[in-house]
């Protein structure tokens, strides 16, 4: 009878652990993921919600991806794991968002960073995995490349082992996003004007040069610049395509025009900014956004511009957060736009800050209303504690926070020191709080000198009336290390 027992027990186990496929794609939870990580040298997991639009729209790529290696033979799975039902594995590996994609290398964790269609998928797992050039020999092979992928590097190495070649084979497996291709031959290397060691930038970007040459020596930092300054056409238009080499690119500082692409003067000032360009090339990103193309009215609302509002200009820095810098002019000539791009590389701007006007009725409400021009005098006051939501109009984990919160500012709307406020930072910015999610929610803890606490605990109206009337710092400080809920949506 033991025996029986053990092998009923065994059997059950098994049966827990049964590592399931849908699509292709390996179904991963709390019983299976440390087996199937670990006995798969390289698989790469998407952490997904089943209500995120983001993942929705992910899906079908991700499953055309693992189609693709399957087809190929290769030994690189793909996974994914719903982190709202496993909890422990989201919180294990810090999703703080939906879809957070990670990569495995012998149950090693790292960082995904390529792009979200399964072309870009499959390249950027194959350049992880193996040899990061691909090897030709002809013309045609290279032009099939430059045809899909708009922007390829050809390097001539008759020995990929030498100094020259190893730099350009290590250059190529840590930048995404970027064919790299290779070779020896004699004919291709005279088709492009190559000696041995020499590398061409191929393109085939609209009234750009379809080659360039990289000059000069060829280290591991001349070969990122020549590639930063060449990979996107001087000007480049922003779209769901192109979004990830603007913002995934090493160059962190953008230089954007807005405008509708049917205005009679739009191809005028894009030849102005093509020419203005060339003065901080590899300096800045260069970026046109049509405002009169419907998909980007979530970018124009980021920036707090309107179509009405005509061509308009803006930089950006990205780092923990996004700097905005706005120029002292309307008439985007060619020497404001240049004088603009210097004074930014130069220091010489100072940052800009979205604000709404202070609404005459900000505190008729239990919830105080808060935009950029009232949010120092009511957050940062001295004899009080504000605890603030900062949310995005189109935020549906904001939706759902809305009674909530309405409840909890009903509870303390007659308390003499407690605050419950509101922002909707699409429209609003402050100088000292990073909003990188919806929602947001910070505290303001009175006779703190300014001090900003992530407030990161549970989301009902019991955890944030025990936060308030509790240990605020102490609490705070231990709900953020155990952060797992992810609830947020991206900006």
């Amino acid at each position: 009878m033991k025996f029986v027992a053990a092998v009923v027990v065994c059997l059950v186990a098994l049966a827990q652990c049964e590592i399931t496929e849908e699509e292709g794609v390996i179904v991963l939870t709390e019983e299976n993921f440390d087996e199937a990580i670990s006995t798969n040298e390289h698989i790469l997991v998407e952490f997904y919600a089943p209500w995120c639009g983001h993942c929705k729209a992910l899906a079908p790529e991700y499953a055309a991806a693992a189609k693709i290696l399957a087809d190929e033979g290769s030994a690189v799975k793909l996974g994914k794991c719903d982190a709202t039902e496993h909890k422990s594995i989201g919180g294990r590996f810090g999703v703080k968002g939906y879809p957070t994609l990670k990569f495995f290398v012998n149950g090693k964790e790292k960082e995904y960073n390529g792009g979200r269609k399964s072309p870009d998928i499959v390249s950027w797992l194959k350049k992880k995995t193996g040899d990061p050039c691909k090897v030709v020999s002809t013309k045609d092979e290279v032009d099939a490349e430059v045809a899909s992928a708009h922007f390829a590097v050809v390097g001539a190495f008759k020995d990929r082992a030498s100094e020259a070649g190893a730099v350009y084979t290590a250059t190529a497996s840590d930048t995404d996003g970027v064919v790299f291709m290779v070779t020896d031959n004699d004919d291709l290397m005279k088709e492009f004007g190559l000696e041995d060691g020499g590398i061409v930038a191929v393109r085939d970007f609209a009234d750009e040069e379809a080659r360039v040459v990289l000059e000069g020596d060829k280290t591991a930092e001349s070969l990122g610049t020549f590639i930063s300054a060449n990979r996107l056409p001087s000007v480049v238009e922003f779209s769901d395509e192109t979004a990830p080499m603007i913002f995934g690119g090493d160059i962190k500082s953008h230089f954007l025009i807005f405008g509708d692409n049917e205005h009679e003067a739009h191809a005028d000032l894009m030849a102005v900014f093509r020419k203005v360009s060339k003065g901080s090339a590899g300096k800045l990103v260069h970026v046109y956004v049509n405002s009169g193309k419907a998909d980007n009215g979530r970018i124009l609302e980021f920036f707090g511009i309107k179509k009405e509002d005509g061509q308009v200009t803006r930089i950006i820095q990205l780092g923990e957060g996004v700097d905005k810098y706005a120029p002292d002019f309307t008439d985007l000539t060619e020497e404001n736009l240049a004088k603009f791009a210097s004074d930014y590389l130069s220091g010489n701007l100072k940052k800009h800050l979205n604000s709404e006007e202070i609404p005459e009725d900000w505190d008729a409400l239990p919830v105080k209303v808060l935009v950029g021009k009232n949010f120092e005098a009511v957050a940062f006051d001295e004899t009080k504690d504000v605890l603030v939501e900062f949310y995005a109009p189109w935020c549906g984990h904001c939706k759902q926070l809305t009674p909530i919160w309405d409840e909890l500012g009903e509870k303390y709307k007659d308390h003499e020191s407690i605050v419950i406020a509101k922002m909707d930072s699409t429209a609003n910015e402050v100088a000292d709080v990073t909003v990188k999610g919806f929602p947001t929610l910070k505290f303001f803890p009175k006779e703190s000198g300014k001090k900003v606490v992530d407030y990161s605990g549970g989301r009902t109206l019991e955890d944030f009336v025990a936060f308030l009337d509790g240990d605020h710092d102490a609490e705070a400080e231990d709900d953020k290390a155990d952060e797992d809920d992810a609830d947020h949506d991206e900006l």
